[in-house]
């Protein structure tokens, strides 16, 4: 059985994080959340933790749907905030391979729950989206 957290539990939660996270650091929640809330950078994540060490062209065919623009953008965002490091090796050709730092996996570890849970509801969550349409179309 899944265990969930109790009203004050949540209300004693969000009362310490809004503690470390007050309105000084507004920037870095926006900029962090949009990073979490943005469904290439968890794409990019999560190649990076299951398949570890890639390079952009592996990462940019193994992330179905991703342009190169964005794989470039989601990728500077992510080694501008420590969750990704690049290494540039001097080749010719030079080679550049991308990683997860641990400060990546400890978000991928915070954001795996979610993905779970979306997995284990996704025939709810489906349902409740048909009966929507079916409601709305009224």
């Amino acid at each position: 059985m899944e265990r969930l957290m109790t009203d004050e539990e949540i209300v004693n939660v969000w009362d310490d994080i809004c503690k470390v996270l007050n309105k000084d650091q507004d920037e870095l929640k926006h900029d962090i959340l949009n990073h979490v809330g943005n469904k290439w950078s968890l794409f990019v994540i999560h190649a990076l933790r299951i398949d570890g060490k890639m390079r952009f062209s592996s990462l940019e065919s193994h992330i179905k749907g991703i342009s190169q623009r964005m794989l470039t953008k989601c990728l500077r965002e992510l080694e501008r905030d420590g969750l990704v490091s690049r290494t540039i090796y001097p080749e010719v050709p030079p080679r550049v391979e991308y990683e997860l730092t641990s400060l990546g996996c400890g978000l991928l570890v915070q954001v795996t729950p979610l993905w779970l849970w979306i997995a284990k509801n996704s025939n709810e969550l489906n349902n409740a989206r048909s009966e929507y349409l079916k409601t709305s179309e009224k």
